[in-house]
């Protein structure tokens, strides 16, 4: 790739699908407000009271006025990365341009990894022992049928919280998954989906819950074979996220002869 080469939407838009394709986060969060995180820094969210639901009994009825409110929600997460390829070294590399687009896509992997962690460790302080939240504390977890139990027990406090069927998830530790692989329940049931690990850690599905693999989980009470870490488990209508590439620029290195590559992104989980 040289700098004469280099489209800044293009590359801007290879980052997002990057990011989007091997994120945590892009899978247990929902995105709708970010269309509107491009036009500024902050995102708005709408949101309305519930309306009272009351019998009907042919009376005269009073309509009830709906209030609205305004949240804004500040993109302030931000993150960037810069590096070059020395001329040479590229020059001696087998298909050296392509050398500088690989090292976005691991920069754009080490933004998501970055993302991921963040927005997991928000979710698990989020959590509290009381409905709706539920913080279930236990004694480590070493068997198969421990962690599928789990599973189904995390999948019915949702159903007490009335939270819809769909969109559900879980995030596992990679050795709560090796237990689950135990479990006939859960391999037996594997789909296409089910059967092949995707970039964005997604492992098949298990009492109703998408579950998902990931190193980033926070610290807690419960433990597997690993050190203690908190199994999440939620819906995408729960948290929302908006990420935006603020800029991404290719130049000459001043003093070297050298292509370089910087970015800057900002995103928000709430």
């Amino acid at each position: 790739m040289a700098v004469t080469n280099f489209v800044p939407d293009i590359w801007s838009a290879r980052i997002l699908t990057n990011l989007s394709v091997t994120s945590v986060a892009a899978g247990i969060c929902n995105r709708d407000y970010e269309g509107d995180a491009s036009v500024g820094d902050s995102v708005k969210i709408t949101s309305i009271t519930d309306p009272t639901i009351t019998a009907y009994t042919g009376a005269d009825m009073t309509p009830e006025d709906i209030d609205d409110a305004t949240r804004a929600l500040l993109l302030d997460q931000k993150q960037s990365f810069n590096f070059y390829l020395d001329d040479v070294e590229r020059a001696q590399a087998v298909n050296g341009g392509a050398v500088l687009a690989e090292a976005v896509n691991r920069a754009s992997y080490g933004l998501s990894n970055t993302m991921d962690a963040f927005v997991l460790d928000l979710m698990g302080a989020g959590v509290s022992l009381t409905a709706p939240d539920h913080l279930l504390t236990q004694a480590a977890i070493d068997t198969a049928a421990e962690a599928y139990d789990l599973l189904v027990k995390m999948a019915a406090l949702l159903d007490v919280a009335n939270v819809p069927q769909e969109n559900r998830w879980a995030v596992v530790t990679p050795g709560f998954y090796g237990l689950m692989l135990k479990d006939t329940r859960f391999v037996a049931a594997g789909d296409a989906s089910g059967a092949a690990t995707r970039a964005n850690g997604v492992v098949g599905q298990a009492a109703g819950l998408t579950l998902h693999k990931s190193n980033n989980l926070p610290n807690g009470a419960l433990s597997t074979n690993e050190t203690s870490k908190l199994v999440l488990a939620g819906s995408n209508y729960a948290t929302t996220l908006a990420e935006q590439v603020r800029s991404v620029e290719a130049y000459r290195v001043e003093k070297k002869f050298a292509d370089g590559v910087k970015a800057f992104t900002s995103w928000v989980p709430k």
